[in-house]
């Protein structure tokens, strides 16, 4: 696979896939700006060499029609003031006028296009709009690793029109994540949490034939919990999934993998800062409770297991970690795999949101701007957005 390295860019238009797909407040401002700050190697490099540089990004889901909210210009606003020089932000991503002030930009500068979303032919990977959004570059750059796994017109078609290549980050991306499927480094542990067994049984599949050990927590480690035969209250369960939950341990153990549930957890009634809450060991959680965290005893088990590793990957929060109450269990895993030896990888989504509030972030060796894409990779399915890249 090519990256931006490979390539002759100066005074050549760019076009770059980016995923800045941020949060907004409801004045219109960036509240996380970690998916812009993350493409600024790729970015700063194309300016740098010399090229137009033409960002193309989605934001939130506008359904193929215009939403006021979901404009561009606040983004645009945010990449100008991290970059340190003007980014324009055009009405549009296709037609007349956008190409018109593609073709009067200079070798240096910087435009952001309008929100993809806003027309139905991006997610229908429409093959006219593909080629409307390829007339506004000489060459393609895919740095968005958060939409690979989607086969839209910005990620799968354009790249039919021009040459096409990776960004800084989607190779990033790639070499690290590959690391946890290929050859990995031993003892490699898996830290499974997140709400559902529904959203991580492909990767549980996937890594039970590379990994030594799996720690489950959060919401998910519920439904094993409700398979072992233990009282679970009113827990988040996936009642479809408990035999299935019983089938993966059992698969684990057959294969001499280390599978560890929660010893005790934190209960509540509601998931709330104000509502009592109690340590109680994991198969005596009361009738009309809840469990939100992994409790202390379970924190110090995985931190046992996470401090010999080579290789860790953590995938879903411990609990529901944006309470304080019921964040511990989260920022315990978080401390205790920025002081294992090995490599060290975020699986993004909320567990990236989580060590960002704890103040982590810069002690892991990679953290995923992938939600879903992440997963998929992880499941060891073939993303299209990263197929188009490859050289066959």
């Amino acid at each position: 696979m090519r990256t931006i390295r490979d390539v002759d860019v100066a005074g050549r238009r760019v076009l770059v896939r980016v995923d800045f797909n941020v949060p907004l407040d409801e004045q219109g401002r960036v509240t996380d700006d970690r998916r812009i700050r993350e493409s600024l190697p790729t970015v700063l490099d194309l300016v740098h060499r010399g090229a137009v540089v033409v960002l193309m990004s989605h934001l939130g889901r506008p359904g193929g029609r215009v939403v006021e909210e979901l404009r561009m210009a606040p983004v645009g606003e945010r990449l100008s003031q991290l970059l340190g020089r003007p980014v324009r932000v055009l009405p549009d991503c296709v037609g007349p006028e956008v190409e018109a002030a593609v073709a009067q930009m200079q070798p240096g500068e910087v435009a952001l296009l309008e929100n993809l979303r806003f027309h139905p032919g991006e997610e229908a990977n429409d093959p006219e709009f593909a080629a409307a959004l390829a007339r506004l570059g000489d060459v393609y750059v895919n740095d968005a690793f958060g939409t690979a796994h989607r086969a839209h017109a910005s990620t799968v078609g354009v790249a039919r029109h021009l040459p096409a290549v990776a960004g800084l980050l989607m190779e990033k991306e790639i070499r690290y994540l590959s690391r946890l499927l290929h050859n990995p480094e031993h003892p490699f542990v898996a830290v499974l949490g997140g709400k559902k067994v529904s959203d991580k049984i492909g990767v549980l599949h996937n890594l039970l034939e590379r990994v030594d050990a799996v720690l489950v927590g959060g919401g998910m480690a519920y439904t094993f919990l409700k398979a072992a035969g233990y009282p679970v209250g009113r827990s988040v369960v996936e009642e479809d999934k408990v035999d299935l939950a019983r089938a993966l341990v059992e698969r684990a153990r057959a294969r001499g993998v280390e599978f560890l549930l929660p010893e005790d957890v934190v209960v509540a009634e509601r998931p709330a800062a104000d509502a009592p809450r109690r340590v109680v060991p994991a198969h005596e959680i009361p009738e009309g409770w809840m469990g939100l965290d992994i409790g202390p005893a379970t924190a110090r088990r995985f931190t046992e297991v996470i401090r010999g590793a080579r290789l860790v990957v953590w995938n879903g929060p411990m609990g529901v970690f944006e309470v304080e109450p019921f964040a511990e269990g989260t920022r315990a895993v978080a401390e205790a795999v920025t002081r294992c030896p090995g490599t060290k990888v975020v699986g993004g989504g909320d567990t990236a949101a989580a060590v960002e509030q704890f103040g982590l972030l810069e002690r892991f060796d990679h953290v995923s701007t992938g939600g879903g894409a992440t997963l998929e990779f992880l499941e060891g399915k073939e993303l299209p957005g990263i197929r188009v890249l490859q050289d066959d």
